[in-house]
């Protein structure tokens, strides 16, 4: 399948936290999404490996993208390495998209900066012929390098090079948002409380889009940071 963006994850539920309102858009546009999390989330105190993989699949289907799969790299030890580039080397081949979307380059969490240059690198070596790559059916893969790279901004505030404006989306985010109900606030939750779980935080998610909707005159916005000039054919195309 040939997706138009395909967007990373270190954790289920960072894309939608970072990055659901822009592509519900691209979606809704007509474009063909795909989601890849680098991990199951297994080092977080609430919820299980199960439960947040489900609660992904939960997401997915709000958001409407055409897949969703995850890697099952090691939550909190994966490293930007030779065995982990090529299995995100193997999924660009496999969707060869246009755009991918990573992790914020550094973050409160070290597993988001450490995602943002693994999947970065493997970006560019992707389009490398002479790695090789297989199928899971044992064919091999031709070579493939997306044409851009941004990253979403998450906990903290980077300045971003770009914002997209996710008003008329920010409903069906924030439903894709509490798909994960093992992860945020709850009052029915028994679970022991953590730094995302507390109501304030989803106020906070809701105060950052309205902060960076504001910068470009609309009402929500996310935010992404560039790795080369972005260009434009017409100047109207700016907000």
């Amino acid at each position: 399948m040939k997706l138009d963006i395909l967007a990373f994850a270190s954790h289920p539920d960072d894309i939608e936290l970072g990055c659901a309102g822009t592509l519900i858009a691209h979606v809704e546009a007509g474009r063909k999404v795909g989601i890849v999390d680098l991990t199951v989330g297994e080092l977080g105190t609430r919820g299980t490996p199960e439960t947040r993989l489900k609660e992904g699949e939960d997401a997915a289907s709000i958001m409407g993208v055409s897949v969703r799969e995850n890697l099952g790299f090691a939550d909190g030890f994966f490293q930007n390495d030779r065995q982990h580039q090529l299995k995100v080397i193997e999924m660009l081949r496999k969707y060869r998209p246009e755009i991918v979307i990573a992790n914020a380059i550094h973050d409160r969490h070290p597993d988001h900066g450490r995602g943002a240059e693994l999947v970065s690198e493997a970006c560019f070596k992707s389009g490398l012929k002479m790695i090789d790559t297989q199928e899971a059916d044992g064919t091999k893969q031709e070579a493939w390098r997306p044409k851009a790279v941004y990253h979403y901004i998450q906990d903290r505030l980077i300045t971003p090079d770009f914002v997209v404006d996710v008003t008329p989306y920010w409903e069906k985010k924030m439903e894709a948002v509490r798909a994960f109900k093992s992860q945020f606030h709850n009052p029915d939750d028994t679970s022991p409380n953590t730094y995302i779980s507390s109501p304030e935080f989803l106020e906070f998610i809701t105060a950052r889009a309205k902060e960076l909707g504001h910068a470009i005159g609309v009402t929500y916005g996310e935010g992404f940071t560039k790795e080369r000039h972005l260009g434009v054919r017409n100047m109207f195309d700016l907000l």
